[in-house]
């Protein structure tokens, strides 16, 4: 791993950065520890603007607190974001979606009160893939909910959606569970979380986040498959970003966007004080690409 190639932002006390590329600008979503999120805006990706509150819970949504994990996709005019938050009634975490008629909102949830996604158990970091005429929507069926084995675990689902993104088509399937050694070094709580998918070259490149996302155990790993919906494999090599004492600690939860130079960039978090790890953590970025089923990094 190549951390010279490694680009550093000054966006700090963030997590799980997501970066939507509308025609040459760039739009920055991420767990904002605010009710809601914030929203930056960039020409570059290296210069970001102050901050826009983009999402603002209402007393008719359906979360309380715990606010995480925006993403968003432009689809048939409308700006389409996936959350996770704290259901109001029981705390437990869900799914919603919000839309707006432009990139910095302000969002609106789609229905009122409920969740859009409730799957009778606790669920996280909604990703959404478009794939031809079909769209998936990849989650984590979160540990604070999911005991196997005794132990905590947190297991990558996926789902085909409809057209509007809102509604399940069939049932979700499990697509990874921690197994590797990276993954279980953790002990009882266990994560397979923050799932973003690449197609190229007709193959399904699923990248995810294991370890604790406030100590050095947060990496990212990968797995690919012929299909949206697996099996996927793991690669050998995982993780592919790790800590490095003394240089970058915790990378993880992680997105894709092409910049204006026709390079792919892994947009992802890392501790903002490597020697105090904590939910505070800073955008980074570095070139990746998509080869031969393998995802090459610095």
């Amino acid at each position: 791993m190549n951390i010279s190639h490694i680009r550093q932002t000054e966006i700090t006390n963030i997590g799980d950065p997501f970066v939507l590329r509308v025609n040459d600008e760039f739009y920055l979503y991420a767990t904002s520890f605010i009710k809601g999120f914030y929203c930056w805006h960039s020409k570059d990706m290296m210069v970001w603007d102050a901050p826009v509150h983009a999402y603002d819970p209402t007393e008719t949504g359906f979360g309380s607190l715990d606010f995480w994990a925006p993403e968003v996709i432009e689809h048939d005019g409308k700006f389409i974001m996936h959350y996770t938050a704290r259901r109001k009634s029981d705390d437990t975490l869900l799914i919603g979606v919000a839309v707006s008629d432009h990139p910095l909102g302000p969002f609106k949830d789609v229905v009122p009160h409920e969740p859009m996604f409730d799957f009778g158990y606790a669920a996280i970091d909604g990703h959404v893939l478009r794939d031809g005429e079909k769209n998936y929507l990849f989650y984590s069926r979160d540990c604070s909910q999911h005991v196997v084995e005794g132990r905590h675990e947190s297991h990558l689902m996926a789902v085909e959606i409809d057209d509007m993104l809102t509604k399940v088509i069939g049932e979700p399937v499990a697509i990874t569970h921690p197994e590797q050694p990276w993954e279980t070094v953790t002990g009882d709580f266990r994560w397979n979380e923050g799932a973003f998918i690449v197609k190229r070259g007709g193959l399904y490149y699923l990248m995810y986040s294991s370890g604790f996302y406030a100590a050095p155990t947060y990496g990212i790993g990968y797995a690919v498959s012929k299909n949206a919906l697996g099996p996927y494999v793991k690669a050998a090599e995982n993780p592919v970003l790790h800590s490095v004492e003394g240089v970058i600690s915790g990378p993880g939860h992680n997105s894709v966007v092409r910049g204006l130079d026709g390079v792919d960039y892994c947009v992802f978090h890392v501790h903002t004080d490597m020697a105090h790890p904590s939910e505070d953590r800073k955008v980074c970025l570095c070139p990746v690409s998509f080869e031969n089923g393998k995802v090459l990094l610095p």
